[in-house]
């Protein structure tokens, strides 16, 4: 079995980080990839997952086994094959899976509706148009809404105004 690395363009990158996919399809994977083999899956310079070749026709699709997208590890890898160690030091590094907790997480905006039913389209049209880019998200522990914190774009942000006033 080889291993290898393949490096996500910044565009399908953003994506990866906002939606959970099992398969990631690269385009522009190592010629010789072969189904089975293991890639080490590199963004913006830093590993960010393990996965393992699924197919190979039409660009390789790649299974996910391991993630680190919150906590990319550090990397200057470019695209093609990786020898055994260093492959073996990044995977380890990405650890094992970690235990799963409960989270709520939640969209909520005023709309004004004759009706639930005319509200609930609403709120589904302004999902779909102000998209990750705009609206924010808000995620805590089960049990612990004091933890709340908002993301946009998968990423957490300030949703304070009083705080960016400080801040000028």
């Amino acid at each position: 079995m080889a291993r290898w690395s393949v490096v996500l363009p910044d565009e399908q990158w953003a994506t990866e980080r906002l939606f959970q996919h099992d398969v990631v399809t690269v385009v522009d994977g190592p010629a010789g990839a072969a189904v089975g083999d293991e890639v080490l899956v590199v963004a913006e310079q830093q590993v960010v997952a393990l996965a393992r070749v699924e197919k190979t026709d039409g660009g390789l699709a790649l299974w996910y086994l391991r993630r680190a997208f919150d906590e990319p590890i550090p990397a200057a890898l470019s695209a093609g094959p990786v020898d055994e160690a260093t492959f073996r030091r990044f995977a380890e590094r990405l650890g094992g899976p970690s235990d799963k907790k409960a989270w709520l997480v939640s969209v909520a905006m005023p709309i004004e509706a004759v009706n639930p039913a005319e509200a609930v389209r609403q709120f589904w049209s302004h999902v779909l148009e102000l998209g990750p880019a705009e609206l924010p998200t808000y995620v805590w522990p089960s049990g612990d809404e004091l933890a709340m914190q908002a993301f946009v774009l998968g990423a957490e942000a300030n949703q304070d105004p009083e705080e960016e006033d400080d801040e000028d």
